[in-house]
């Protein structure tokens, strides 16, 4: 498969891809709430953005 890296020892365990993954949303999550606290107007912005949609979101 291109595209896909696999390790020279075979390839990867579920739990070594999930370990993975909650990490990189850790790290994710984390450059969020920096980016929330250095730029707050824009944060405002977007929430507001997102109530605006939600309100006019049809079911």
């Amino acid at each position: 498969m291109p595209g896909v890296l696999q390790r020279p020892d075979g390839p990867e365990t579920d739990a070594e891809r999930r370990r993975r993954r909650a990490q990189f949303l850790r790290e994710l999550a984390e450059a969020r709430e920096l980016r929330d606290r250095v730029q707050p107007r824009r944060v405002k912005v977007a929430r507001l953005r997102h109530a605006m949609r939600m309100r006019t979101f049809r079911w």
